[in-house]
């Protein structure tokens, strides 16, 4: 049997020393957006329910003990009124002034605190601050607080205010254990009477609070948080429903990355990787798509902080109880918190994606042709990931068969001795590179070569710049120093030497080439590389390669002066027969042979992805052949 203690007159009492100030930062300043009231005060009934589940335990005997741990909503929308209510452990008139009538105090802190060290690990309070419950007023005219403590000897009382500095306390007797408040909607709040917006708000903000959510007897919150279980009681058809539920999916998702950390952070995170990329589809950029919860309470939803950019393409959710959380809950206090978040998290993803291309290869060449471009987006833009991500980089070479990708890593245990660099090459595609003219050099002496097949590819290689100590550059350079390839007979030595051009005619056809083409070159030089093609241009400037000022081409970064980077060198082959032919023709033909030259330079420019204006090029091109079918009639006749 109980009883209830005698109960006092009604009282008005005033808030703390400048709570009116207070108010009135919480109600207009403290909150971006008013919804985010429901999400407080659904905290607040969450932290009530977690303390009378622990007290019940303590304690032989409690009130209403038989009564379900639940949260109820219910809304009138005629009288636009919002009752949040909860069987939590519920207040007492001392309770109720100490906790609503003071800001910033906060009755889960005072419980937290006289907490053993032993307790704490298995309760799991959410509310820090006490000021949530303040988020009521941006909302309502009126706040109504009717709470009844779990203990036997309590009575129920009722906590009355309009917050504008005064509030009642009076006895209510008859009430159950727990709270329940009432919000009297402002006339510009009326929608949150709405079963449609209170159902979206409690699926965005607390959908994974730990006790049910009832509106209209119906449990809205029915996906579990699973993040927060162990691996082994999670079945694979609920990670798939999660993922589907979090991620808005309707598919699989390629793979998950499921852990848990307790040092430097206590982090729970359940990471997916989705299947496409609708970024590489043409669907605009992606935009983040990992959530930060706090004790399974969204804090924020696709957060631009808490992940790098270049890890957008991710699904899931971080939850980190040691958030400590300013009074809003809508902004990290401590950013440096939330950028040790961020590197625990992202070491943890690069860790699982280097493993996942050790334990299932099959499964990372998928991941990579969908998502590659982002790892290489990491290695242009985020130096403190570079390394680590340049690990799992993956690219096709003149080593691999077609569709086949290799590994940095693989190619340096491939080089050598001797060897110092790694080298690549950017084409649109592997068959248009292995025809080019800018690897003959490389298959001569049987050194490997790289295929960058996108343009973003030799931005990466430029940022990295080293793997493994080794220099990586771009086979186009004009500034390549390969080493000399042996010649395996002295018949070979021979013909060599007879397919090569005297050295005198090679200076005087390379300066005249140069005087022909004019500004469009910086310099004609003998190319010591080319082996089946008449020639190639290469950049002066070393660093910029061909691919690289495609894409500021492309971009508008540069205009269409070659001078920009220095002009071009045209290396030409002076063992090729149409070189050696042009050499004969300059001194009995030399306007034909100056069409011709400036014919092989626009066909190198063309093969270097480097074509800008084609009229030019038809007009001379039809000239030659007028030239040509115009000699074969003459002969014909």
């Amino acid at each position: 049997m109980t009883t209830e203690k005698a109960a006092p007159q009604t009282e008005t009492k005033e808030f703390q020393a400048e709570v009116k100030k207070m108010l009135d930062i919480v109600i207009h300043s403290l909150y971006t957006e008013k919804e985010i009231f429901l999400r407080e005060l659904i905290s607040n009934s969450a932290d009530a329910l977690e303390k009378f589940r622990h007290q019940s335990v303590m304690e032989q005997e409690v009130f209403d003990s038989n009564l379900p741990l639940e949260i109820t909503i219910e809304f009138d929308e005629k009288a636009s009124t919002l009752t949040i209510s909860d069987s939590g452990i519920g207040m007492d008139r001392g309770e109720l002034e100490a906790n609503l009538g003071t800001i910033a105090h906060s009755g889960s802190k005072t419980f937290f605190s006289k907490l053993s060290e032993a307790d704490r690990k298995e309760v799991n309070l959410i509310g820090q601050f006490g000021v949530g419950f303040y988020a009521a007023f941006m909302v309502a005219k009126k706040v109504s607080v009717r709470s009844r403590s779990y203990r036997l000897d309590d009575m129920g009382h009722e906590w009355v205010s309009d917050g504008n500095g005064t509030f009642t306390i009076a006895a209510c007797p008859g009430l159950n254990r727990g709270t329940s408040i009432v919000l009297e909607l402002a006339d510009e709040a009326k929608e949150y009477a709405s079963e449609q917006t209170i159902r979206r708000i409690i699926k965005q903000y607390s959908n994974f609070v730990p006790f049910p959510i009832k509106l209209k007897g119906e449990a809205v919150n029915t996906v579990q948080a699973i993040w927060a279980l162990g691996k082994s009681e999670i079945k694979e058809e609920a990670y798939t429903e999660f993922y589907k539920f979090i991620a808005n999916a309707y598919d699989e998702p390629l793979t998950r990355l499921h852990f848990s950390a307790d040092a430097p952070l206590a982090i729970k995170s359940l990471l997916f990787i989705p299947k496409e990329n609708f970024e590489s589809l043409g669907f605009g950029r992606m935009e983040p798509g990992v959530s930060l919860y706090c004790q399974r309470v969204l804090i924020e939803q696709h957060s631009k902080t808490i992940l790098p950019e270049w890890l957008r393409f991710l699904r899931g959710v971080i939850d980190s109880e040691d958030l400590p959380l300013n009074i809003s809950r809508q902004a990290l206090q401590d950013s440096a918190l939330v950028a040790k978040i961020n590197k625990v998290v992202t070491k943890r993803v690069l860790k699982f994606l280097g493993e996942l291309a050790k334990s299932e290869p099959e499964k990372y060449t998928e991941f990579w042709k969908n998502f590659g471009m982002f790892l290489k987006e990491g290695v242009i833009s985020d130096f403190a990931y570079r390394e680590e991500a340049a690990k799992l980089l993956r690219f096709e070479s003149s080593k691999t068969a077609g569709g086949v990708f290799t590994s940095l890593a693989e190619y340096v245990a491939r080089m050598p001795e001797g060897q110092k660099e790694i080298f690549y090459i950017n084409g649109p595609n592997r068959e248009a590179i292995e025809n080019g003219p800018y690897i003959e050099a490389f298959k001569k002496r049987n050194l490997e070569v790289i295929y960058t097949l996108e343009p973003i590819d030799d931005f990466a290689m430029s940022h990295l710049s080293l793997f493994d100590e080794k220099k990586l550059v771009s086979a186009d350079r004009g500034d390549l120093d390969l080493p000399e390839t042996p010649i395996s007979t002295e018949a070979d030595k021979e013909k060599e030497e007879s397919e090569a051009m005297p050295a005198p005619d090679s200076v005087a056809l390379t300066t005249w080439m140069k005087e022909v083409l004019g500004h469009q070159v910086k310099e004609v030089i003998a190319s010591k590389r080319l082996t089946g093609s008449p020639a190639m241009v290469v950049n002066s400037d070393g660093f910029v390669t061909s691919s690289m000022e495609r894409i500021m081409r492309a971009s508008g970064q540069m205009g269409q002066g070659l001078q920009q980077f220095g002009g071009k060198n045209l290396e030409i082959n002076t063992s090729h027969p149409l070189i050696k032919g042009l050499a004969a023709l300059k001194d009995k033909e030399a306007e034909v042979a100056g069409n011709i030259v400036e014919q092989i330079f626009d066909n190198a420019m063309i093969q270097a992805g480097l074509m800008v204006e084609p009229r030019n090029m038809v007009a001379r091109s039809y000239r030659i052949l007028e030239r040509l079918v115009g000699k074969q009639g003459k002969m014909e006749a």
